[in-house]
């Protein structure tokens, strides 16, 4: 009964997280005729099992946000570094001051609809000359859909990342970015003394692309928790049920259940996960999932 109790409180706190970000989702049909738009969900867990003080924006050390300005729409995950709390600092806040940032410069018009490595780079720099020392690492995946040309621009520095389904098939998938294994590029502010002992990636380092859509296209982003657990058949088993959907209701369905699957396999010390699989290509004999915070931001393209 404690499990159960302790699952439920769990559940209802990630979809009260991901809810809140759907209610502010605008009526699919409030847009001009052949302008693409967002219909998004979110929803997530801290890899903890115990009941954590709920934040808005923030899955443990995970992080993402959702704007929306003029002819964008704008969706992005951070994954902070735990290796920072050896040091007495909190890798989550680094991760939720990055991508608060980006949606405050969203929400001010100040960015460029077709450059989200420009909007990673300001927010880094805004962080960077903060009052007061914001210090940690974290990986950023940002996706940009630019209504005017219907077309969703990407940038992805570390593991975190995105994935565009179209009837059924994978049009595009980000490039993981790593400096050897499970070790991903990151964006770093390490306290004083430390930099040199710090990997630290610039943000200009972010992969990019650019990926025309259509109507009824799906796009996951999310934090490295889903795509170290979940395979990617699972995955697009999954996003075909909302091919087309511009019910954010059903759209959140769906992102309940890839961030609980994901969950339920980081824990399962018997499955072959993508994250075992990778450690044995490097050399590194393991199975089972990988404990870790799960943050899935999925949203369907409306035209």
């Amino acid at each position: 009964m404690h499990t159960l109790l302790v699952t439920g409180r769990l559940l209802s706190r990630a979809l009260w997280n991901g809810i809140a970000n759907v209610s502010s989702t605008p009526e699919p049909n409030i847009h001009r005729k052949n302008e693409s738009q967002l219909i998004s969900a979110v929803c997530g867990f801290s890899k903890e099992r115990q009941i954590q003080r709920l934040i808005k924006g923030q899955f443990g050390d995970d992080a993402w946000f959702s704007a929306k300005y003029k002819t964008a729409d704008v969706l992005g995950v951070a994954d902070g570094v735990g290796g920072w709390r050896a040091y007495g600092i909190d890798p989550g806040e680094f991760s939720l001051q990055l991508m608060k940032t980006c949606e405050r410069l969203v929400n001010l018009g100040l960015f460029t609809p077709t450059n989200p490595s420009e909007l990673l780079a300001k927010s880094y720099c805004e962080l960077l000359h903060h009052k007061k020392a914001i210090l940690g690492s974290s990986t950023a995946c940002v996706v940009i859909l630019n209504r005017d040309n219907n077309t969703l621009y990407t940038a992805n520095i570390g593991d975190s990342g995105f994935m565009v389904v179209r009837r059924g098939k994978v049009i595009r998938r980000s490039e993981e970015q790593q400096h050897y294994f499970n070790t991903p590029f990151q964006l770093s502010l390490p306290p004083p003394g430390y930099r040199q002992e710090v990997l630290s990636d610039r943000p200009d380092a972010a992969l990019t692309d650019n990926i025309p859509v259509e109507d009824g296209d799906v796009i996951l982003v999310a934090t490295d928790g889903v795509f170290d657990n979940l395979p990617q058949s699972i995955i697009v088993n999954e996003l075909i049920k909302v091919q087309g959907e511009r019910c954010a209701g059903r759209l959140q369905m769906v992102a309940n259940s890839l961030a609980w699957m994901a969950r339920n396999l980081s824990f399962d010390e018997t499955f072959i996960s993508p994250f075992a699989e990778s450690a044995f290509f490097n050399g590194i004999n393991t199975i089972g999932g990988k404990p870790d915070d799960i943050t899935v931001v999925l949203a369907t393209v409306a035209i």
